[in-house]
């Protein structure tokens, strides 16, 4: 089925994994303030073997291109490795990883032995004191030494920080900086109204404009063309170092998205937006499989409107 599209061209070539629903931080724009213990995972979450045969199956199906695992947080599934190699036993060589870095020290050589290529790693802030603040959890030199170590060990490398006013829009240069310095792309998050934030998100949102502003107070910067498919729109400075930014409210990137969403209880998503779980545990045949990918398209909108589900679920 490689001409699974819908009205406006979009497709599946993208498969999310939110492996487990549960997390060792408790980021302030992902866990509201009754909800900070970290979870046990759910008693339906698929093995590792019935995982890596669904992803096995959609990739039958959709010919994914790519393959990027999240949470929760994806290091503490314990079978992460056996997991990453069986997606690259079916042919799938694209897979990447969305993580906190907390544990990503110890672990990352041998995720890029197992088949691991790519590692976008959660950054927030460099100060512990504001870190502290968004993630309730201490650990900045933890993760800054998970991303020495994933480099170290042949990954490519992102930066993603996620940004709430009044709390780390100050450390916007800061962490410019700190990726210039390590040559490494780091890409700036408008905040979502997912979760606790779904139509409270207001008073903490500090948009794309505000974004630019700032860094255009240090640097000369010039955008680039958006790419089909990406998330991020991206800009370079005078003296070639590039960031971007992933403005979901200022600029929707919705139109050409190619992304679907598995979650650990073995349910697709076809959009952010939809918190309706389409069920594939059950499904046994290629047309029943179909169907639901069909239906997973049809929840596709042309604009994020938020959602009550949160990003521990589906990972974002």
């Amino acid at each position: 089925m490689n001409n699974l599209t819908d009205h406006i061209g979009r497709s599946f070539k993208v498969l999310r994994v939110s492996l487990l629903d549960r997390c060792n931080f408790a980021c302030t724009y992902c866990v509201c303030d009754d909800d900070r213990t970290i979870k046990k995972p759910k008693k339906t979450q698929l093995s590792v073997h019935e995982l890596s045969t669904l992803i096995g199956r959609l990739h039958d199906t959709l010919h994914l291109q790519t393959v990027r695992l999240t949470g929760g947080e994806p290091l503490l599934y314990t079978s992460l490795t056996e997991l990453i190699a069986s997606i690259r036993h079916a042919g799938i060589k694209d897979i990447k990883m969305t993580t906190n870095g907390l544990l990503l020290a110890q672990k990352a050589e041998s995720l890029e032995k197992a088949g691991l290529r790519s590692v976008n790693v959660s950054l927030d802030a460099l100060t512990e004191n504001t870190f502290l603040q968004i993630t309730r959890r201490k650990g900045v030199k933890r993760v800054i030494a998970g991303i020495t170590a994933a480099k170290d060990a042949g990954l490519d490398v992102k930066i993603n920080a996620v940004l709430s006013r009044g709390e780390n829009d100050n450390e916007i240069l800061p962490l410019l900086d700190f990726a210039f310095q390590n040559n490494i792309k780091i890409r700036f998050l408008e905040l979502m109204g997912m979760g606790h934030l779904f139509g409270e998100k207001d008073n903490k949102f500090f948009s794309m404009q505000a974004i630019l502003d700032k860094i255009s107070t240090v640097y000369q910067i010039s955008e680039q063309p958006k790419k089909y498919g990406d998330t991020a729109t991206y800009w370079t400075t005078r003296c070639g170092n590039t960031f971007g930014i992933i403005a979901n409210e200022s600029r929707p990137f919705c139109a050409d998205c190619n992304r679907l969403r598995l979650d650990s209880n073995g349910n697709i998503y076809g959009c952010l937006s939809s918190d309706v779980p389409i069920s594939l545990a059950e499904i046994n045949s290629r047309e029943g499989l179909e169907a639901s990918l069909y239906a997973a398209l049809a929840q596709k909108q042309m604009q994020f409107s938020g959602s009550e589900m949160s990003m521990l679920t589906i990972g974002g």
